[in-house]
């Protein structure tokens, strides 16, 4: 079968990635895709490095110019299988299983995570899942980004899948987030209203546009830590990275976000001072963003449903460091 060829995407080395091996540097920047995946690429020729062909090993320096082709077999859409993979499973009944999903794990398959995902997961664990959707989505009624952590309600029959997605589409669920974030949102209370849509120069990452579509996030302050903020956020729609893109669009972008703002990983001093300190072990190395609390009715009795998540050790280890500036 031909190959589907994605375009291409460009980076250039930043000072702090200055000694980082290219396949480390673009799996923390390429979340979508594994490092595997990712170094099969770079051995089938996608990957360039100042126009040459580099290995999963080579070493960048400061201004290096990198482009990436993603190339997407038809052969890798394969149907998932079960997997053996821990699951922290909040809830479940007959209609519905309410999960707290870690960091790192994709919701549902897609190129460069054929395994390994929540469905994958949930497929061993559960059996039964309703098939209205996609088959790489059995059960799958909304998402979470692959390093967002927290509650998904994921629906075991047709039914149960129909009106849980009919709840979402009128914006009829609660979802409420917590995220520790740069600088000190003004006012500290409030909402951004402000359109998303694709990215014109990368297609993997959205951005704020007028022609986009129609976003809001209410958001509220709840602590301040010296130059970081934790905030409760709750998102009246659902556009892709919409939390992330709002706040990285007012200044206050995620810590450790790779994609939309300043840093890949968080260490003590970091958190305490702001300033990066090289060869600190990190706290935190991903977006420092955790889907809190999520509520609707139940499908089949209309009772409202409410549940709560814990926070992940290394949202937790960042939290309890900041309270100690």
């Amino acid at each position: 079968m031909d190959p589907v060829t994605e375009p291409a995407i460009f980076f250039t080395v930043d000072d702090e990635s200055n000694g980082t091996r290219i396949d480390r540097f673009l799996a923390e920047r390429i979340r979508e895709c594994s490092r595997t995946f990712l170094q099969r690429m770079i051995d089938l020729g996608n990957v360039s490095l100042n126009g040459a062909t580099p290995k999963a090993s080579s070493v960048l320096k400061a201004g290096d110019k990198i482009t990436v082709t993603i190339v997407e077999n038809q052969e890798e859409r394969l149907e998932p299988v079960a997997e053996d993979i821990p699951l922290d499973i909040i809830w479940e009944d007959a209609d519905l299983v309410v999960v707290n999903k870690p960091a790192g794990m994709a919701t549902h398959p897609s190129f460069g995570h054929t395994t390994g995902t929540l469905v994958n997961a949930l497929l061993y664990h559960v059996k039964q899942l309703s098939d209205t959707g996609a088959p790489i989505r059995p059960g799958i009624v909304h998402r979470l980004d692959l390093d967002t952590t927290g509650l998904l309600v994921v629906a075991k029959n047709n039914h149960a899948h129909w009106k849980l997605a009919e709840q979402f589409r009128q914006r009829e669920t609660y979802k409420e987030y917590r995220a520790i974030v740069h600088g000190v949102p003004n006012p500290p209370t409030g909402t951004i209203n402000m359109p998303i849509g694709r990215n014109y120069h990368d297609r993997k990452k959205m951005r704020t546009r007028r022609d986009g579509k129609e976003a809001a996030t209410e958001y509220r302050t709840l602590e301040r830590y010296g130059k970081f903020s934790f905030l409760a956020l709750k998102p009246r729609t659902g556009r892709t990275h919409q939390l992330r893109v709002h706040l990285s669009s007012r200044g206050n972008p995620i810590i450790c976000d790779a994609m939309y703002g300043r840093e890949i990983e968080a260490g003590p001093e970091f958190l305490r001072t702001g300033k990066r300190v090289r060869g600190e072990e990190p706290l935190i190395s991903r977006q420092a963003l955790h889907a809190a609390r999520l509520s609707f009715r139940h499908p089949s009795t209309g009772a409202i449903c409410a549940y709560e998540a814990p926070f992940p050790a290394d949202f937790q280890r960042a939290l309890d460091t900041l309270a100690l500036t």
